[in-house]
């Protein structure tokens, strides 16, 4: 898997009990990682060590709303109501780790000293020296498999050193001598019975493309395909192109229930090969309504409120010599834009009635490396 260097470094300077530093790094960070559950995880944990327990308390709940079932955001919260005294919330928070996690330590040792300490005030003394030790353990900082490898290879290990690390990694199944293929998304729910397949086209010329009936069942097979994937930009193409077509009502159904599954991507976990250009997106918007594309360039027109960013996006403008085209750009909250340097931006097609596309931001990311 490859290391996010910005995370990484950040969980070296909290490894390191040097939470301030960590802090800033995610701090300058924050609208890269927008919707990043990570992010908003390692903010919350970090605060928390830091004693900053307001931060904590609002960055674990931006984690919940992502993963409500994370033992380490749960153990968050629960030792965040321990220090405020409300021991019902907290009894709740660490039995329901352990209905996940029945081995839990953490969970096992609050409930105990809890027990123990009946008494407020017999509590309260005992958190003063232990808190710490119901805080969700500091994570450790990633190593590169590349490096990994290139060290071993440096001592003479070789081939067999490389095969090693695989196999403990996981990455090579010894019993069938192939990679082990990348976990998919379950499709089950989105295959197509035969009635389906054989559901009556629809007859009208009002329709934007008229296919065929096997047209349609490979545009729907090969959106199912990417959205296995999780290459869900590249599946919706495909999807955009059947609702806009004469394609079955039962066949555009499925195709409404796998777009109602797609998840929205961070910087942190966008795949770049599915990036569309703004160059493929003008020639037919439709096929890209609401498609995600990371796009750079230059911002003008800047206007901020506390509830709405919006700004003309120059794309292809941030060396200052290509205008590509320029784009109105809105974000539902407040962000911050330095029009002076390039920024990238994150966000979702949306297409007018004209057939002119703006973009719904999601976040934004403005670094002097971009320069």
């Amino acid at each position: 898997m490859k290391v996010d260097p910005i995370l990484n470094k950040a969980v070296s300077l909290a490894k390191k009990r040097k939470f301030d530093a960590a802090l800033k790094i995610l701090k300058d960070e924050e609208d890269r990682y927008y919707g990043s559950f990570k992010f908003y995880y390692l903010y919350g944990l970090f605060s928390l060590y830091s004693g900053s327990f307001v931060e904590a308390k609002e960055n674990f709940d931006m984690a919940k709303k992502i993963k409500i079932k994370d033992t380490s955001t749960m153990l968050g919260h629960a030792v965040l109501y321990l220090k405020r005294m409300n021991t019902s919330q907290a009894v709740d928070y660490y039995l329901d780790i352990l209905e996940i996690e029945p081995k839990n330590k953490i969970a096992k040792k609050a409930l105990a000293a809890i027990r123990k300490n009946s008494a407020a005030e017999a509590l309260s003394d005992w958190m003063t020296d232990n808190i710490t030790k119901l805080f969700p353990p500091l994570p450790s900082p990633a190593l590169d498999l590349f490096f990994i490898l290139k060290g071993t290879l440096i001592l003479g290990a070789g081939a067999v050193a490389v095969l090693i690390v695989l196999l403990a990694l996981g990455k090579i199944n010894i019993f069938s001598g192939t990679a082990e293929k990348e976990n998919l998304r379950p499709i089950t729910e989105f295959v197509l019975s035969n009635q389906e397949k054989h559901d009556p086209m629809q007859i009208s010329d009002s329709y934007m493309y008229i296919l065929t009936r096997d047209d349609a069942i490979k545009l729907y097979e090969d959106a199912l395909s990417f959205f296995s994937e999780y290459r869900d930009e590249k599946a919706k193409i495909n999807i955009n192109k059947i609702m806009e077509s004469n394609a079955p009502e039962a066949i555009k159904n499925r195709a409404q229930l796998m777009l109602g599954s797609m998840e929205a991507p961070g910087f942190h976990n966008f795949k770049k090969d599915d990036n569309f250009t703004y160059s493929n997106v003008i020639v037919e918007p439709v096929l890209y309504r609401d498609v995600y594309v990371i796009w750079r360039g230059m911002a003008t027109n800047y206007e901020v409120t506390e509830d709405k960013t919006s700004f003309h996006f120059l794309v292809g403008y941030d060396t200052r010599k290509t205008l590509e085209g320029i784009v109105p750009v809105v974000f539902k909250r407040s962000v911050s834009v330095d029009v002076e340097r390039p920024l990238e931006v994150l966000g979702r097609i949306k297409v007018t009635d004209t057939m002119s596309i703006e973009i719904e931001g999601t976040a934004i990311y403005q670094s002097g490396r971009l320069e």
